[in-house]
């Protein structure tokens, strides 16, 4: 292969971005600065799959705060960038639930004001991933979270098939944040605007993201004020196309089915064996999604180890 050298036209992906940046810092004309911009933002909001992909959460977890700070940087110079609203969304929200939430959950029994403190910053930084995704909807469709204020079921109709990471994260993180907010009726009063979000969500796009707005639906359809029959059945409607669609590579609506109809249901057995299930995936069978099969995985370990806690005894 021959080596790139000085002489050499061809710009390899680094050389491109640090060209860009010195274009975004010391470019004097208006519209090649934004061009950096737009440019490097595309880039950053483009780049997620590397997180994703990783064998090491604690690495994730130390290396995400900066970048969703950068992103920030540059959306500040390009507002209304629906790449960087939509990475920021889903990173923000991510972040709350895999790093920061799940900590109060483990160390809620011996530590209850850390926990709490935790958990205060897990829906600080859920709310705050939501008001990027409505940014993202209202970017493209203006007058968007006016309308969701007055009418949800109305307002959500405007949104198409492109909308539908938007109107998955602004729903995730919403939920998110109602969970952590039991005493804030003002907040759990916005369920309404969830639902609104996560139903049009499923309409346009069904099978997006291999399932995820069905592994969203499992939890929410078990407290859903206004759904028909038996919530559990719905909730393994969901449950049953999640893991049609993920091809038995994902963890997450094992543990989400396990802790959300398992547990109120009494099913020991079944939480048990879905748990056990999840544990024995391996993470890298699928790349693109290991870094959360490693975290869901050590949620599925934490929650086997309170069985005795969440369960009555078994019946000799």
């Amino acid at each position: 292969m021959p080596r790139i050298g000085p002489s050499d036209r061809t710009m390899t992906p680094r050389t491109s971005l640090v060209a860009l940046l010195v274009a975004l810092f010391f470019g004097t004309g208006c519209s090649i600065r934004q061009l950096a911009v737009n440019r490097v933002a595309d880039a950053l909001a483009g780049g997620t799959g590397t997180f994703a992909s990783d064998n090491d959460p604690e690495l994730v977890r130390d290396a995400l705060p900066f970048s969703l700070k950068l992103m920030e940087s540059l959306l500040a110079e390009s507002p209304r960038h629906v790449g960087l609203l939509t990475a920021l969304a889903s990173g923000f929200t991510q972040y709350g639930y895999a790093f920061i939430e799940q900590s109060a959950d483990r160390i809620e029994d011996h530590d209850l004001d850390r926990a709490r403190e935790l958990r205060l910053r897990a829906r600080n930084l859920y709310l705050r991933g939501r008001d990027y995704a409505l940014r993202g909807i209202e970017a493209r469709h203006p007058g968007f979270t006016r309308r969701l204020d007055a009418s949800p079921a109305h307002a959500v109709t405007v949104a198409r098939k492109e909308d539908v990471p938007l109107l998955y994260w602004a729903a995730a993180s919403w939920a998110a944040a109602i969970a952590q907010s039991k005493d804030d009726p003002a907040l759990v009063g916005d369920l309404s605007r969830v639902e609104a979000l996560i139903d049009r969500a499923l309409a346009l796009d069904p099978s997006w993201n291999r399932g995820a707005i069905h592994a969203l639906l499992v939890p929410f359809e078990m407290s859903r004020a206004t759904g028909e029959g038996d919530p559990v059945l719905r909730a393994t409607r969901h449950f049953d196309r999640a893991l049609e669609l993920g091809e038995g590579r994902l963890a997450g609506p094992l543990v989400s089915y396990a802790e959300a109809v398992c547990i109120p249901t009494e099913d020991r057995a079944r939480f048990e064996s879905l748990l056990r299930q999840a544990l024995a995936l391996d993470v890298d069978a699928d790349p693109s999604s290991r870094v959360e099969n490693l975290v869901v995985q050590r949620r599925a370990a934490w929650l086997l180890q309170r069985i005795d806690e969440l369960f009555l005894p078994p019946l000799e």
